[in-house]
């Protein structure tokens, strides 16, 4: 992005503004100074439920409503990698405008009606297929938003100014590819793009349809607190450090081998939740993770930002 353009002024006056209060995360750039983004995995809850409301909905709003409070500057854009849309190539969105994708059925009227108007953002759609090149990027100009990215993005960025796009996952689901797809795309943090990931880092829907009929058993409980535990220790407390050749880092080697974690598969039966991890714990480098959510009711799942 191009700080010194018209197009950008606003967000250069805010740069400007929050420079002073937050100066030990800017950066140079086009002769202006540039807050480096964290990255976020979040869990987007199921379908559009949290913006419908109804019981267990209100955890999952509080959650969106903290996204800015881990930020130190208002976005450039925002690139999210949600676990509702999967390529055979990684593929980006060019949309000048947005659109929004009601990806789910069997829900009430009013969730078809739900809107989003964000700008989209064709040049920084640019850049990315520049820099995933190696990869074969391709680019849509018609897909709506997703669900795992219009439901926490209505709350957490209500106004829907922050110029908007997806990249998708790789059908393959390949932990190691999506681990690189994170790399590739982390030279856009220094450019004041914030990558956000939206997936669930439990999603057994056998097992949360049958816990909607009753009480969950323990045992299913016990899984998935022990894997949630795995899970965080690896993203928090494993080192982060790559070798001199850019070699997987002990985190990056951990999710890779991710199956092989305590109860994975029973958590996973199929991982399209779990990878848009993968792709921040990727674009995270060697930066430290933290636990900034967390839910303990029924089956264990949590959020994460690295920074």
């Amino acid at each position: 992005l191009d700080l010194a353009s018209t197009h950008n002024k606003e967000l250069r006056s805010a740069s400007d503004r929050l420079q002073a209060h937050f100066p030990r995360f800017v950066l140079r750039m086009s002769n202006q100074v540039c807050a480096k983004m964290p990255v976020l995995f979040c869990a987007h809850g199921g379908g559009p439920m949290p913006l419908l409301g109804g019981m267990g909905q209100e955890k999952y709003r509080d959650h969106f409503k903290e996204f800015q409070s881990f930020l130190p500057a208002v976005p450039a854009a925002i690139v999210v990698i949600s676990a509702h849309w999967e390529e055979k190539s990684v593929t980006v969105m060019s949309n000048e405008k947005t659109k929004l994708l009601y990806d789910y059925g069997g829900f009430p009227p009013e969730a078809y009606e739900i809107t989003y108007p964000a700008p989209g953002a064709p040049e920084v759609a640019e850049r990315i297929r520049g820099l995933l090149a190696k990869m074969n990027c391709k680019e849509v100009k018609n897909r709506g938003l997703d669900h795992g990215v219009f439901v926490p993005m209505k709350i957490g960025w209500a106004d829907a100014n922050i110029p908007t796009l997806q990249v998708s996952l790789l059908r393959s689901l390949d932990p190691r590819e999506h681990l690189e797809l994170g790399r590739a795309l982390a030279p856009l943090r220094d450019q004041r793009v914030l990558l956000l990931g939206s997936g669930l880092t439990f999603h057994n829907m056998e097992a949360m349809f049958a816990s909607m009929r009753g009480a969950p058993m323990p045992e299913t409980v016990d899984r998935a607190a022990s894997f949630d535990a795995w899970l965080c220790e690896t993203c928090t407390k494993s080192s982060t450090q790559r070798g001199a050749d850019g070699g997987l880092s002990e985190r990056e080697k951990r999710l890779e081998a991710w199956e092989k974690a305590p109860h994975a598969r029973f958590c996973h039966p199929r991982e399209e939740h779990l990878i848009p991890l993968l792709v921040c714990a990727g674009a995270a480098g060697e930066d430290a993770g933290e636990v900034i959510w967390k839910d303990t009711a029924g089956f264990s799942h949590s959020a994460f930002c690295f920074r």
